[in-house]
């Protein structure tokens, strides 16, 4: 697909990289991505950076025995506190208390610990709430590095006095999370930007916790059922993946040329990307375009403004999905502070450290995945889950669809007891187990965007009729697409028939059910919620009794 240009307004022109990039309008500077000095060689950088992968998760027989001991002591001594106090205080009190004592102690373990918290922040549905919500704070409000030592690497990467390349720089940061933090500024030659910089020994600190991390690691498999589903080696593997990648500012600059020249070539002009500076990008310090707009959860000022906030979710998950499943690249760290929506409408796309990339086979996979999953064919579905790593390669599709009842209708969640909700859990785990399966990396990254989504839909479209929605999506992939579709996966457009069986199974809702809003599934989630909490506060009750 030939990317379409949008047109100069009235007496003005077109930047030069809007014919292949979907950047703003009103170009501070062009980019021209065959001349940039800094991407020589970032294609060696790149391999050289996932060559260095096993290495860093390869399980040593003695662990880092310092950090061991430093987080044993700063996650022991906080619990051991929660467990003598704010547990005995009923279940808000307790999930509070500790949600609390956990984003303390991920701020002082530091960036790989924090870098864990701001993935659960994500879990919204996943995770408990009141953990969601406090770990939401590790996002842009960690403790910053104190200027001097700001200023120092922004020197030392840029090999000038700080005062030769900007004519302003404030030294209180707009944001400061796990690996980074930003600040704003202006060029000597009166572009207003934003200056990412990396904190210092954060590299050495990173390999230390991936050390102590990959140790433990394979000590959980088999112990915790839920750990054994997440595969704690290979989220260790991803934490080594996307953080390594995260310490050299050139490949996120590069994510970010990559990923506006995709939504180029889908035509989704309604995501703005900031442009990074032609020269000033090093391996710790990255100068990029300043942009501006409403906050993510922002739903009063943008609907002030005549902005349509479900078409901004609705253009979301279409052009994240596209990415995904005909590209093979996708913003892998969606979340509300990576976000904001400009007085047009668009939406400002921030924060390019940690990018999914699919080599051909997983994308061909996801995309089966995808379109399978729109036509109810289970079994399609679970053989693209084995592609992908999820279930063994030998598993028997036929014994797995028997085993999870997937062959049998849904039962309506909210008519069941708490006791009743927890049995069928745990029967589901088990037959996971059972089969070996996992969550592998390639579908954590997917997954935790598509829940942000699901919880930007609760922000900005609680009304949105979801099984529409998701039949347009199916639709906007069958006629933009049906040659592709045919090319890739010998799907033709015309023979592609949706239903919607199996996704209103996974939400537990009868096939006949028409519509469901987001407003009716969070009450569904909510009763859910509550039932299990009913029967966590009896067990707590009973428990304190046999004491």
């Amino acid at each position: 697909m030939r990317p379409t240009v949008p047109e100069a307004e009235e007496g003005g022109t077109v930047p030069a990289d809007l014919a292949w990039g979907t950047f703003s309008d009103q170009a501070p500077w062009v980019v021209e991505a065959g001349g940039l000095r800094w991407r020589i060689g970032l294609a060696r950088v790149r391999a050289r950076t996932r060559a260095e992968v096993p290495e860093l998760v390869r399980r040593r027989r003695i662990p880092p025995l310092g950090r061991l001991v430093s987080t044993a002591r700063h996650l022991g001594i906080p619990v051991g506190l929660w467990a003598a106090g704010e547990r005995r205080r009923g279940r808000a009190a307790s999930r509070a208390g500790l949600s609390r004592r956990l984003r303390r102690a991920a701020e002082r373990l530091g960036p790989t610990y924090i870098k864990l918290a701001q993935i659960i922040s994500a879990g919204e549905g996943l995770f408990p709430e009141e953990l969601v919500t406090e770990l939401k704070r590790c996002r842009d409000r960690v403790p910053p590095e104190s200027w001097a030592d700001v200023r120092t690497v922004v020197e030392e990467d840029l090999g000038r006095p700080l005062e030769e390349v900007f004519a302003r720089f404030d030294p209180n940061p707009l944001a400061a999370a796990s690996i980074a933090q930003v600040h704003a500024a202006t060029l000597r030659t009166g572009e207003e930007v934003v200056v990412k910089v990396q904190r210092p020994q954060v590299a050495g600190l990173v390999r230390r916790d991936l050390a102590m991390m990959s140790w433990l690691a394979p000590a959980l498999v088999g112990r915790i059922p839920v750990a054994s589903l997440a595969n704690p080696p290979a989220l260790v593997e991803l934490f080594a993946d996307t953080i390594n990648e995260e310490l050299d500012f050139r490949l996120e600059a590069e994510n970010m040329l990559d990923i506006a020249r995709v939504l180029a070539e889908l035509g989704q002009r309604r995501f703005v990307v900031p442009r990074p500076h032609p020269e000033l990008v090093t391996r710790r310090v990255l100068v990029m375009e300043r942009l501006f707009g409403f906050a993510f959860d922002d739903v009063a000022g943008m609907h002030g403004a005549g902005i349509d906030t479900e078409a901004v979710v609705r253009t979301g998950m279409i052009a994240f999905l596209e990415g995904a499943m005909l590209h093979g690249i996708f913003h892998g760290d969606l979340h509300g502070g990576n976000l904001f929506v400009q007085p047009d409408g668009r939406t400002a796309l921030l924060d390019y450290g940690i990018t999914g990339r699919l080599d051909e086979s997983r994308r061909l996979a996801f995309l089966r995945l995808l379109m399978a999953s729109i036509t109810n064919d289970v079994r399609t579905q679970l053989a693209a889950l084995r592609e992908l790593g999820a279930l063994p390669a030998d598993a028997d599709l036929e014994a797995v669809i028997q085993d999870l009842r997937l062959d049998q209708p849904a039962v309506d969640p909210t008519t069941m007891s708490g006791d009743e909700l927890v049995a069928e859990l745990r029967r589901v785990v088990r037959a996971l187990l059972g089969y070996g399966a996992r969550l592998p990396k390639e579908l954590m990254l997917f997954v935790k965007n598509m829940v942000f989504l699901d919880g930007a839909i609760a922000t900005l479209a609680p009304d949105l009729d979801l099984f529409a929605e998701i039949a347009n999506v199916a639709g906007h992939f069958a006629t933009a697409h049906g040659e592709r579709l045919t090319r890739d996966i010998g799907l033709a457009a015309g023979a592609f028939e949706v239903d919607l069986t199996g996704v209103k199974a996974s939400f537990g809702v009868a096939p006949e059910t028409e519509g469901l809003t987001y407003r009716e599934l969070q009450a569904r989630r909510d009763l859910i919620r509550s039932r299990l909490g009913e029967r966590e506060d009896r067990d707590a009750r009973r428990r304190r009794r046999a004491r």
